[in-house]
Formats: structure tokens, sequence, C-alpha cells
């Protein structure tokens, strides 16, 4: 059972409001037949008569142009306005130029271009409790102008502090980086961790009308205090990939010519001389220098 208590989301409507060009030649309309009227009343003779209906033209003649020239406002390109009156929301008005609307409502613009956004640089605990400093670059718009103006207080302040916790959540999800378990790691798959923290991001944005269209890390680096001591392990690791790479390459190579010297019938082979070639071809293979040939003109066992 829902909480009584619990908000109901806004929804952005359509507003009714019309064209301020149409408007303001009605304006113009009013004001000359109102200036016509008290010019011709002033150089004709008029009579008893004609005196209410002359007061009646010169009060509402500047009372109807001020309720007309009240209505009017401007919305540019990628604005819109949120046509509010005492109170009640009463629709959005996205259509750019000069508008008009009744008087006693009031107009909201709210701007719905692209913004962007780098944060912080944040120090996050990554999934191996290792602190990192993770930024981010976010490309952000107002979707529903009601719920972005009417559901939250303040909703650029709702998106900083949006963003800053996505970003903490996502540093914390995953290892910064890690040879070892070929896991999904900050450092290497870019494409898959940006994707999901667009994906939190417009999650935890749709309350306030907001949609990312694009995210992306632009910081990524382990803490002052640990960086040293994670780089040595970094090369370390690196070292032994290498090399765990090299021994393997070279024992498939020394099973290789080991193979065809017997199946071609080359050398006639026992187990120690078997034993000293593997060694001789892995101390090749796997050493960091180049070797050099020690010519033997005797036999293996002198």
């Amino acid at each position: 059972m829902s909480d009584s208590r619990t908000q109901a989301a806004s929804q952005e409507t359509t507003a009714w409001t019309t064209s301020g060009y149409l408007m303001l030649g009605l304006l113009i309309v009013v004001f000359v037949l109102t200036a016509a009227r008290i010019l011709g009343f002033a150089s004709g003779n008029p009579t008893d008569a004609d005196v209410p209906g002359f007061l009646a033209g010169i009060f509402f003649g500047p009372v109807l142009f001020v309720l007309i020239a009240k209505g009017f406002y401007m919305i540019q390109p990628n604005q819109a306005a949120a046509i509010t009156m005492f109170g009640s929301y009463r629709g959005t008005d996205r259509s750019h130029g000069l508008r008009w609307v009744w008087p006693w409502m009031s107009k909201n613009r709210i701007s719905v271009r692209a913004n962007n956004v780098v944060s912080e640089k944040l120090k996050v605990n990554d999934l191996r409790g290792n602190p990192i400093e993770i930024a981010c670059n976010v490309v952000w718009r107002v979707s529903d102008t009601a719920q972005a103006l009417f559901d939250v207080d303040d909703y650029k302040a709702f998106v900083y502090v949006q963003i800053e916790s996505a970003v903490r959540s996502i540093g914390s999800r995953y290892p910064y980086d890690d040879i070892e378990h070929q896991e999904v790691t900050l450092r290497s798959h870019h494409d898959q961790i940006n994707a999901e923290l667009r994906t939190e991001l417009n999650a935890r944005l749709i309350l306030a009308g907001i949609t990312v269209d694009e995210c992306g890390l632009t910081h990524l680096a382990y803490a002052p205090e640990i960086a040293g001591a994670m780089l040595r392990r970094q090369q370390a690791e690196a070292v032994i990939s290498a090399r765990r790479k090299l021994v393997e390459g070279a024992v498939s190579m020394v099973e290789m010519a080991l193979n065809q010297l017997s199946e071609k019938g080359v050398v006639e082979l026992d187990d120690e001389r078997r034993a000293t070639m593997v060694s001789n071809l892995m101390v090749v293979l796997c050493g960091e220098r180049d070797a050099q040939p020690v010519i033997n003109a005797g036999t293996l066992y002198q």
C-alpha cells in the first residue's frame, strides 16, 4: 500500500497561448480608436448626451490597452515558459517568438537547451577498497518542464548532487584495475562504465524531468597517498603477465621443435639429451639478452 504522503509527479502539458503579433495588431487598433475618440470629442461640438459615452471610451480604452500589453512575453529558441494561474499549473508554451497569454497568468521561463557539467574530482574507495580519484562529464537537458519546476526545489542543484552520488556509486562498484581476475574495471572498460553511469543518472534524475544525453569519465587515478605503491604493483603485474605469456610461447615452441626433430629423424635424443636441449632452448627463448652460442667440439658427456 503506497504512502498517502507521497508526492504525485507533475506532467508537462501544452498551455493555451496565442501569437503575440496578432495581439500586437489588436493593441494598435485599440490605441488608434481611443486616440481618435479623444481627438474627435475635443475638436467637435459635443452635447451633454455625448459625455457619458466619451467617459466610458476613455476609461475602457486604456484599461483594455493595459490588459493586452501585460500579456506579452518573449520565448527564445530552445526555451519554454510554464504558465501558472494563482499557483495552479496551466501548461507549458514551447513556441518561440512573441507570445501572448491572459495578463493574470504568470510566466516562468526555463531553458531546455543542453547543459554541460564537469564534476569535481571525488575521492572514492573502489571495489578493492583502494582510494581513487574520479570525475566525469555529463551532458543533460530538461525534458519535462513541469517536473523540473514543481517537483524539486532547485533542479540545477539537484542535478549536481545526483551526479556526485552516481559517480561515487559507480566508482565503488568496480575495481580500478585488475589483471589477475579479468574483471570489468574502471580503467579498461570505458564504454561499459559510461553506459552504466548514464543509465543510473537517468534513473536518478527522472524525478526532476531531466534527461542525460551523454556522460563519460574525464579523470581516473589512484589517490596520491597510494599512487606510488599501486604503480609499482601495476608494473609487477605487467611483468608477471608478460613473463607468463613468454613462457607459454617458449614451451609451445620447444614442444614443436622436439616433435619435428623426432618425426623427421634428424637426431635421436635420449632423456638426458632431450632435457639438455629443452633447457638450452628455454634459456634462449626466455632470456632478456641475446644468447651467445657455445660450440661443443666433443660430445655431450665430455
